[in-house]
């Protein structure tokens, strides 16, 4: 059985890899899996928002999770992505998590035609009072177009002793990370999201790790180290260096990112499944002469020395 979560810490979400003709790639996902454990990541996601779930099928669903757990050995949390637009949909995919080995499962609440936060919470009270593994919720207007405010998630934290973390991506994310901190009567992590993009501000706010799919986790290990040892400094130094790269990748879509993985050899091509669209020539370009002026020279298949 694999490790409870200790939701601090770095937890790369990881792409979902494509054979040419768009079946999963259960062997690349695995040879990722594996690279992640040996970096000392302190846990990994699959199925999250850029792991292009929504376009695949229950089996192939369970398929990818239970590879990914296989491929830890037990020795590393698997976090599973299982929202669903159905109340009764979503607790079923955490169910079939769960019986798969998965250490905890992260879920989005749906949006409404009328928005409701009671909704909101009768979700998630539903999903945790069914499963028997910890809750990651996830804020992520920009894909749900649901806005949870701070006293709603307070009393999901208060009421749902199931939730153990908050992946925090709702805009500005540090004030934010602030007000949940200072009022949260039972405390839980918080994570970054959102490829990192506010990764300096959101740890100096007091975020503790990354929940997150930018495809050098080496970069947030070496902040959230550096964070804890309250090195600020080294953490503006690194955000600064790699945040063109992290800029680069939060484009719309997962292509670019799956790009990466390829180059890092991670996953054995970079098909994104129809009808999102692959790395265009010019973008494939800039991202090889990017990668040339901040990494010079660096072998991107092994682990990155910072």
């Amino acid at each position: 059985m694999a490790t409870t979560p200790y939701f601090h810490g770095v937890y790369p979400i990881l792409a979902t890899p494509f054979a040419d003709d768009e079946s999963p790639d259960l062997e690349s996902l695995a040879r990722m899996v594996r690279f992640m454990h040996g970096l000392g990541v302190d846990g990994i996601t699959v199925l999250g928002v850029l792991g292009e779930a929504n376009r695949m099928l229950d089996r192939e669903r369970e398929a990818v999770v239970r590879t990914a757990v296989q491929a830890t050995g037990g020795a590393l949390p698997v976090i599973v992505g299982t929202s669903h637009s159905g109340t009764r949909a979503a607790l079923g995919l955490s169910q079939a998590a769960q019986e798969l080995g998965a250490a905890a499962v992260m879920i989005t609440p749906q949006a409404e035609a009328v928005p409701s936060d009671e909704r909101v919470f009768e979700y998630y009270r539903t999903i945790a009072e069914g499963i028997s593994i910890p809750i990651v919720a996830q804020d992520h207007p920009a894909s749900t177009a649901v806005h949870m405010s701070v006293p709603l998630l307070l009393r999901m934290l208060h009421e749902i002793p199931r939730i153990a973390a908050i992946k925090e991506e709702a805009l500005p994310t540090a004030s934010k990370i602030r007000a949940l901190a200072a009022g949260m009567q039972r405390k839980v992590p918080i994570l970054t999201g959102l490829g990192a993009l506010y990764g300096q501000f959101d740890l100096e706010a007091g975020s503790d790790g990354f929940n997150t799919g930018f495809a050098f986790p080496e970069v947030l290990m070496a902040m959230v180290g550096a964070a804890r040892a309250g090195d600020w400094a080294h953490v503006r130094t690194l955000y600064t260096r790699f945040l063109p790269l992290i800029v680069f990748e939060q484009q719309p879509g997962v292509a670019i990112r799956k790009e990466i993985l390829r180059l890092r050899g991670l996953i054995a091509g970079a098909r994104v499944r129809h009808p999102g669209a692959g790395i265009q020539p010019a973008a494939a370009r800039q991202l090889h002469d990017l990668l040339d002026a901040i990494l010079p020279g660096a072998d991107l298949t092994r682990p990155i020395v910072l």
